[in-house]
């Protein structure tokens, strides 16, 4: 009787154990959004409002393939920004396409440069790249700033960058 009393523990220990495993298992306890991305949004230099563009492309600088992160239309009042782990800056050029300012002159350039750390989520999540924005530096042909609301980007899926354009320009030339 002894014996069996053992071996029934151990057959309720094994399943215990197993249970236990599946449970640590499960991603539930892990964000969406398992990449650091920085959300940039787009305001009016003009009166501070929250806009909604069209006819502008953004597209990385020296980045291979397609780097292009935004094509518009449709309107768009935000774009997500990746950054390369590998590097302490990533650029990004911003592209009018209205019939006026489509002079490639009057192209903005945004840089950011970053200080890139490997960060350990969690054993659900993993591992993943967090970035902390040094600076920031920009051309002003349309594009008359640039704000950071956060200089630490992590995978939670809020705005940390603020892109101030001059609208009175952009409504001048659509029309």
């Amino acid at each position: 009787m002894a014996l069996s009393c053992r071996h029934i523990f151990a057959v309720l220990a094994s399943a215990a154990a197993v249970a236990a495993g599946l449970a640590g298992c499960s991603t539930s306890g892990c964000l969406d959004n398992r990449s650091a991305i920085p959300l940039a949004e787009f305001y009016s230099s003009e009166d501070g409002t929250a806009i909604s563009l069209t006819g502008i492309a953004i597209y990385g600088v020296g980045a291979p393939g397609d780097s292009a992160v935004l094509l518009t239309p449709p309107l768009a009042s935000r774009v997500y920004l990746p950054m390369r782990s590998t590097r302490s800056e990533t650029s990004w050029a911003i592209v009018y396409r209205l019939e006026s300012l489509s002079d490639p002159g009057l192209n903005d350039t945004v840089s950011f440069s970053y200080d890139s750390e490997p960060y350990f989520a969690s054993s659900e999540c993993g591992a993943m790249y967090r970035y902390r924005i040094r600076s920031v530096r920009s051309t002003t042909h349309v594009l008359d700033s640039v704000g950071i609301l956060d200089s630490l980007i992590t995978n939670v899926d809020i705005p940390t960058i603020r892109f101030y354009f001059r609208t009175a320009a952009m409504e001048e030339a659509a029309q």
